[in-house]
């Protein structure tokens, strides 16, 4: 029955796929650049590239999605999708800018911490994403959406001690700011892996 109501089109779930597959990129490379903090502008390019080709994917499915006449599933839920994906990763780009441009220095343990988590949210997007193409075991993809919702509860409570700890941290407020951001993008970006989710869901549960 599932599969009778999702027409195949294998161009979207490429294209989901493959943004997916960068998503996990970028936040690999992010963690990389945060674990090794030295050579810095070469690495925050590699990250600016894969961020670039993110947003062709998405632009190509976009366009996609406005002249193809059947789709997987809903429109709206197609767009927001690829928005959300596409957000992670421009969370992801945007930490490592910020890393660059204000000359950070020293990288404290609770911003490799924070990195870190992104990888298994953005592998478990992408297994859900993987999952998506056929919808064959419902409660597999609802499984993996309800370990992204675990590993942003995590990353919610990891920032929130990280940047209390900041300001008990005597630094001085330039570098609280700096920071604070820092940590604010990339809990962000994991609640929008979140996001993600819940669109999935309500894929899966909209068709089950």
């Amino acid at each position: 029955m599932l599969e009778k109501l999702m027409p195949k089109s294998d161009e979207f779930f490429d294209d989901f796929d493959a943004q997916a597959e960068v998503t996990v990129r970028g936040a690999r490379l992010l963690v990389a650049l945060l674990e090794d903090f030295r050579d810095v502008e070469r690495k925050v390019s590699a990250i600016k590239q894969v961020e670039h080709d993110g947003d062709e994917i998405a632009h190509r499915s976009f366009e996609r999605l406005h002249r193809q006449f059947i789709t997987p599933f809903d429109r709206a839920e197609i767009h927001e999708l690829l928005g959300r994906i596409d957000d992670v990763l421009d969370l992801i780009d945007a930490t490592a800018e910020r890393l660059f441009l204000y000359e950070v220095g020293l990288v404290p343990q609770a911003a490799k911490d924070l990195a870190r988590l992104l990888i298994p949210a953005t592998e478990k997007v992408q297994e859900a994403v993987r999952l998506l193409r056929e919808i064959k075991n419902p409660a597999q993809i609802l499984a993996a959406c309800r370990e992204i919702k675990t590993i942003e509860g995590d990353s919610d409570v990891l920032s929130r001690a990280a940047i209390a700890a900041l300001f008990k941290s005597g630094a001085d407020p330039l570098s609280i700011m700096k920071w604070k951001e820092i940590y604010d993008l990339m809990e962000t970006a994991t609640d929008r892996c979140e996001d993600v989710a819940n669109v999935i869901e309500g894929v899966v549960l909209e068709h089950a």
